[in-house]
């Protein structure tokens, strides 16, 4: 049942979902209550409305498992990502064991010159848990890459629901508004966090824009 679940969640994305991730998925429902959040420091938040429009955030620097797709769609690309990530998280690494899971998944995405699209390579990136931080695993799939992340400052705003390449283009567009004219970002690459698996309809995501040093 909970493969079948998951089968028509990953239809909806438009990709075909093999055998063999029966075994990372049983695995994430298990420890899906254990969740380890990215540590980061709350810099200043602005609101709107009396509520909270955006928020500046400090990451310190961390090693995270990253791989790159570039499919068609969006979703496919980081759909493809978070299985190989899934793998090296239940099982596919130098330990044998279950690292655990982080919060939030990163999906680095570049706009396009013309600011209309978003290039079809997307970075995903999960965190090593603390406990894993000074050592990682490594990860039986080459296409997967441990990398050192320096400090990052970045702009935040939340929404809710799926991240289509359309939903995201208009949650960039709302968060310009938003800020109004600032050379305090970086408006080339943005950052879709995601909070909680694709199955949640109204899932919480974060869109982060680089500051300036």
């Amino acid at each position: 049942r909970l493969f079948a679940h998951w089968e028509a969640v990953a239809s909806t994305h438009r990709v075909s979902l093999p055998r063999d991730m029966a075994g990372p998925i049983a695995q994430m429902a298990r420890h899906s209550q254990a969740r380890e959040p990215v540590p980061y420091i709350s810099l200043s938040q602005h609101g709107k409305c009396e509520e909270a429009a955006y928020e500046e955030r400090q990451y310190p620097a961390g090693k995270w498992a990253c791989v790159t797709m570039g499919e068609p769609m969006y979703e496919q690309s980081i759909s493809m990502s978070f299985m190989k990530l899934m793998r090296y998280i239940c099982k596919e690494n130098s330990v044998g064991c279950h690292l655990g899971m982080t919060v939030p998944v990163l999906n680095e995405i570049h706009l396009t010159k013309e600011g209309t699209m978003l290039e079809r390579e997307v970075l995903t990136a999960y965190y090593l848990p603390g406990e894993f931080q000074q050592n990682p695993p490594v990860p039986m799939d080459p296409e997967i890459h441990i990398i050192e992340r320096a400090p990052l400052r970045v702009i935040t705003r939340v929404f809710y629901g799926m991240t289509t390449e359309e939903t995201i283009l208009r949650e960039i567009s709302l968060f310009w508004e938003l800020l109004g004219s600032t050379d305090m970002v970086v408006r080339e690459t943005y950052i879709v966090a995601s909070y909680e698996n694709p199955s949640v309809p109204q899932r919480r995501n974060e869109i982060w824009e680089g500051c300036r040093a």
